[in-house]
């Protein structure tokens, strides 16, 4: 292997990151104090934080759901933070696979449509679309509901379509908020071991959580406490 094939690249960087909130007086309320974070494509690594740590506001600002208020944010080699809103969705819908809590899945769309959904906005055509989507529900070992409605499946289906649905457009990074929330211990293991297997695939995963045992899971756990990372360091 040449040495131009070992160097390893980022998938994202923030410098000095700050997010502060107008909260209806002079004095704004900031919420992160200057974030320094390098993810690494290829890794899996839980960000884990209590309740008010600034965990979701980090998050939101990974997803280019919002902009820090100061400090730089590179994505995939292109510096992302004062973006417009319309060109943070155009990166969004192009590089991020999102997968909630609640599953976000269209209840009147068939469990196929619902994965074809980010590659109808994308552009791809009708026959590559559920050629992919179809691909994509037999990973995750859903293929056979393909046309079932979401209402007719169980919690941990759900899950599976929707992390379909987030690889739908090939991101650069999934980024799950808490995806075993709604599970029961035996099916949010097996949504896990999911997760596993598709950075073993080669895929750069990002599990936002409050549970330091689904952390312990990642390659590396990135812990954020009064709106600070900590120096990260392996899971065990």
């Amino acid at each position: 292997m040449s040495v131009a094939e070992t160097v390893t690249v980022e998938t994202l960087r923030l410098e000095g990151v700050r997010k502060s909130y107008d909260i209806g007086t002079p004095v704004e309320a900031e919420v992160l104090h200057g974030v320094d974070l390098v993810l690494k494509q290829g890794e899996f690594s839980a960000l884990i934080g209590p309740s008010g740590s600034g965990k979701s506001t980090l998050m939101a600002i990974l997803g280019c759901l919002d902009s820090p208020t100061a400090g730089t944010y590179r994505f995939d080699g292109e510096r992302v933070d004062g973006l417009s809103g319309p060109a943070l969705a155009k990166i969004r819908n192009a590089k991020i696979g999102f997968v909630f809590q609640n599953y976000n899945l269209l209840p009147k769309a068939s469990v196929v449509r619902n994965v074809e959904l980010p590659m109808l906005y994308a552009g791809v055509g009708r026959r590559e679309r559920r050629e992919r989507a179809m691909e994509l529900l037999h990973t995750v070992g859903i293929a056979e509901k393909a046309g079932q409605l979401p209402a007719a499946l169980s919690g941990g289906q759900r899950q599976r379509v929707a992390i379909a649905r987030a690889l739908a457009n090939r991101p650069k990074m999934l980024l799950a908020d808490e995806p075993t929330g709604a599970l029961d211990s035996k099916t949010g293991h097996e949504v896990l071991a999911l997760f596993q297997d598709l950075h073993a695939r080669g895929n750069t995963v990002l599990l936002v959580t409050h549970d330091p045992t689904i952390a312990a899971l990642a390659q590396r756990r990135v812990e954020i406490h009064d709106g600070l990372v900590r120096p990260d360091e392996a899971a065990a």
